[in-house]
Parts: C-alpha cells; structure tokens; sequence
C-alpha cells in the first residue's frame, strides 16, 4: 500500500509505544516492534509530507469548535454522526479499519485528505492518535462523523515534531469497512523456563529449533530481516505480537535487543524457533524505559526473509 500523506504517512509507531501495541521488533531502548503500519495519524509524524496547503475540501461551517449538539465523551472528544451506519458492530482495539478522511485545524485550513488522494486508508484502530483509538471503537461500517480531538488526544498544542498540526483537530471520518485482528497465538507451554532439550549459547540466549528452514546462509549483523514473532514474559503474559497486528516486521539485525541480534542470526530463512532471552540480553529486570518487559523474555520467531 502507498504510503499515505501527511497525517496518514504518519503512522510509524516504535514497538516500543508503551501505552498501544508496539510496532517494530523489540529495540535495546524500548519493547519489540509494532511493524512499520500504512498511516493514519499517529503522535509520530515522520518528515515525509504532502504540500504546505494542499486544496479542495473545504473547511465545514462549525470546524472552529464543536456545536451545541455535538456529543462529549468523557476524554473531551466530541462528535457529530453526519451519516448514520447500518451495522451494529463496533471496531476492537486490535482490528484494522480502512476510512475515508479529511482533516483541517480549528481556523479552516486543511492538512490531509484521503477523499482529495481518491484513496482509503487502512490501518489498526490502536496504533493511531487517541482521539481517533477513541472515535473509531464508536463508529459502524458505512457510518460518517465529525470529530473535533481536543490537542490533548492529537499531537498536542506545541507538537515537537516538525509538520505535525497544534491544537484542536477535526475530521470527517467515513468507515468504509473493518476486519477483526488474528486471534492471538496460544501461550507456548514451556513459556516459564527453557526445557532441557533447549540449547543454550555462551551468552545465556536458550533457544529451540520449531520449524526448519529451507536454506542455509544466516542472516549477518548488518543485514535486514522480515519476520513475524510473539513475546510473552515468563508468567505466560503476551504483550506484542505481529501475528495480531496481522503485519510482519522488518528491522537491522543490529538495531535490536542484543538477545534478538544474537538468536535471529542463528536462523535460516523459513526457520521458526523459540527464544527465551534473559533479562542481561533483553530490557533488564527493571527496565529504565516505561512499557517495557521486564526479566526473561520468551519470542516466538519466523524468520520470512532477509537480504
């Protein structure tokens, strides 16, 4: 999928994001990856951006604040159902949503148009700003709202990243379709400690081979790798995985936790193994940055690719 503009070709959340499901293998500074998604706003615009005033949806009448009967909720986001859905099921957090959208700021200017694209965009309902998280889990399919996202649930008031809009934001939001995420996959019954038919490296990594692969070169520390994986912590508790997020992951070997760096490179392309990943080689046993696992990690890894 194209990369959408501005606000859309903002959505490339860090696996690390501590409060939503990561993005990205798990970093030496924060959790495992929650893969490079298709945008949407997100609260990490990246530099690539559409022109300065892109024109052609003009600004609705109450754009400069919401109405009298516009809905609260109790975040401070409001809203206006435009064009009422006929289904009565609601997006989950973890579903993937594809809408068509144009944003402006509170004095009429327009920022980004999937309409004015002529393309939808489709992304997971959790890994957007929290204004949006919100107002999707409320909408129907086929359902059209306006929303007015106090700065609080956008990208603040003074957003330190460059090209992304202060303030209050509103959108007309049209959800065209969903679909539920992947059902998780089932907590490995070894998940407490590595059995005795697990290897283990000089460094403390325990792994075991799952599924063979189907060549013979392994991947170096300079390269790239697509995987898909699930991390869960030793009491059997999943906090990231790719398979949910229905997206693999692509990332430097390098760039990584020094357990991942360590086992990916012992795999071959088709290989799936099991790690578990002491606390030395992970994020410690307290980790410094919020959000991240703490102790032994354990990862489900398919190694799908890597040049």
């Amino acid at each position: 999928m194209k990369r959408c503009a501005l606000l859309l070709a903002l959505l490339t959340l860090p696996l690390a994001a501590c409060d939503q499901k990561p993005s990205s293998p798990p970093t030496a500074e924060s959790p495992p990856p929650a893969s490079a998604a298709p945008a949407a706003p997100t609260a990490e615009p990246t530099a690539q951006q559409a022109p300065a005033e892109p024109a052609g949806v003009p600004a609705p009448p109450d754009v400069a604040a919401p109405p009298a009967d516009a809905q609260k909720t109790a975040s401070g986001l409001a809203f206006k159902v435009l064009t009422p859905g006929k289904d009565p099921a609601h997006p989950g957090p973890d579903d993937k949503v594809t809408v068509h959208y144009t944003g402006w700021t509170t004095d009429g200017k327009m920022f980004d148009s999937s309409v004015l694209r002529g393309e939808p965009a489709t992304f997971p309902v959790g890994g957007v700003i929290k204004g949006w998280t919100e107002a999707l889990q409320l909408m129907s399919k086929g359902e059209k709202r306006r929303l007015w996202i106090p700065g609080s649930l956008a990208y603040g008031d003074r957003p330190t990243r460059p090209g992304a809009p202060a303030g209050m934001l509103v959108f007309d939001v049209e959800l065209l379709d969903f679909a539920p995420a992947p059902k998780p996959p089932p907590v490995p019954a070894d998940v407490k400690a590595p059995p005795k038919t697990a290897k283990k490296t000089a460094s403390g990594l325990a792994y075991q081979v799952l599924q063979k692969g189907t060549g013979t070169e392994h991947p170096k520390p300079t390269s790239r790798v697509t995987v898909h994986y699930t991390g869960w912590t030793t009491d059997g508790k999943m906090f990231d995985s790719s398979i949910v997020r229905d997206e693999p992951a692509t990332f430097p070997v390098g760039g990584v936790i020094k357990g991942w760096t360590e086992g990916v490179q012992l795999m071959v392309k088709g290989e799936k193994a099991r790690f578990w990943i002491p606390a030395e080689l992970a994020y410690g046993e307290k980790p410094t940055r919020p959000g991240a696992p703490a102790g032994m990690l354990v990862f489900d890894i398919e190694l799908i690719d890597f040049r």
